[in-house]
């Protein structure tokens, strides 16, 4: 493998600092892109291009100028359909066009589910407010209005009456960014999970699931992912082969894939599905833990032309591993921070691979209205659930906001 490559990143913010930080372990040089100059994955930078990264003659010829060999990004929904059209352009390896739109476009995932013959709910491609409010009454139940292609839960609402698709279908759909419509589904019932793998010429292969809980005040709102290679009341292997369906039926040659399911009446109904890791350090974290296996090297290797089959099978000594992926509630609803306590125990326990306030003393704080806006989060990664019950509830009970 030639080393010195000039790896184009979008965007850089915090979220793709490993990314860049295994860029530049491998002896590569990370050339990032983003609009504020002192996100942490510009500070960190080999070279870097102040833009809004959908600039699009800006970033073109700044590649053009760096003369960039590959190009890369993780844990972001939005700027996927850009990688590959900027692959396309440089003549790299990434996702192709068509499989970004696949993995991007939550009314294609429902065609090509039911093109395929995979477990899909009711659903309808809306340009006006009277087709959600059609689905509406036809399955007399509880439908989803949600953008084709937003991120963060954003524009996402549970609508039980005529009244409330009245009421949030104009936000949904605010939120669609290259076709001004609503996708509205039945509302699946049931318990959520995650599902993250890698995707190899040869395969793909899971490396975390996670069962998913919500905070009260809104259930669209995840507040809890508790990742387990095998879970008791739930069948993982049909889990994981249902993923597999999609994902090798689709074209997608190489990279990580991020999924979300709903298990109801015996069946794992895809939410959606996206050709990168999943967010909050998912990928850079979770998944590595998860399984061993330096999943970042991989997707550098294939990003410079180096696309080639891997084994990344669960070895058993990794079978009892687990992690929890946990945003902290806002107290009573919210208020203005006085002081926040047990720091130092954040700090000190090994098993805290990360945490992210996103708040400081003296902020007001609210119940977050969606993903992005949650007041952060804690991941630890632990060899056995009894330890990693150990460390929960030892943050339960040290860690407070106070107002």
């Amino acid at each position: 493998m030639m080393n010195n490559k000039n790896i184009l990143v979008l965007p850089g913010t915090q979220w793709q600092v490993p990314l860049i930080e295994k860029i530049q372990q491998m002896g590569h040089r990370a050339l990032v892109v983003n609009p504020d100059p002192e996100a942490p994955g510009m500070i960190i930078a080999d070279d870097v291009l102040v833009s809004d990264i959908f600039n699009k003659d800006h970033v073109i010829q700044y590649g053009h100028d760096r003369k960039i060999e590959a190009v890369m990004s993780d844990e972001c929904d939005i700027v996927m359909n850009w990688v590959a059209e900027l692959g396309s352009i440089f003549q790299v390896p990434t996702l192709d066009e068509e499989t970004a739109s696949l993995f991007t476009d939550k009314f294609l995932m429902r065609e090509f589910s039911k093109k395929h013959g995979l477990k899909h709910p009711e659903y309808r491609l809306c340009k006006t407010v009277e087709d959600a409010v059609n689905l509406l009454k036809e399955i007399k139940r509880p439908i989803i209005i949600k953008p084709l292609d937003s991120n963060a839960s954003h524009g996402v609402f549970k609508c039980s009456t005529e009244e409330e698709v009245r009421c949030y279908f104009d936000e949904s759909m605010s939120f669609s960014r290259v076709e001004k419509a609503v996708l509205a589904e039945r509302f699946i019932m049931g318990t959520e999970f995650t599902i993250d793998g890698v995707k190899t010429p040869h395969g793909h292969y899971t490396m975390a699931i996670s069962e998913k809980k919500h905070f009260a005040h809104n259930e669209n709102i995840a507040n809890e992912l508790l990742f387990s290679h095998y879970n008791s009341y739930f069948d993982y292997d049909k889990l994981r082969a249902t993923n597999d369906a999609f994902v090798t039926k689709s074209n997608l040659q190489f990279g990580f894939t991020h999924a979300e399911y709903k298990y109801e009446d015996g069946e794992f109904y895809l939410i959606e599905i996206a050709a990168r890791g999943g967010g909050n350090m998912i990928s850079s974290c979770i998944t590595q833990h998860m399984t061993g296996y330096d999943t970042y090297r991989y997707l550098v290797e294939c990003a410079i032309g180096h696309v080639h089959d891997e084994d990344f099978s669960l070895r058993p000594e990794y079978r009892e591993r687990v992690a929890i992926l946990k945003f902290f509630a806002t107290p009573n609803g919210g208020g203005k921070v006085r002081t926040i306590e047990g720091m130092d125990y954040m700090e000190s326990e090994p098993d805290i691979k990360h945490y992210c306030l996103n708040f400081q003393i003296g902020n007001i704080i609210r119940d977050a209205l969606n993903d992005s806006v949650r007041i952060g989060f804690y991941i630890v990664c632990s060899e056995n659930m009894e330890q990693l019950r150990r460390v929960i509830d030892n943050v339960e009970q040290k860690f407070k906001i106070l107002y």
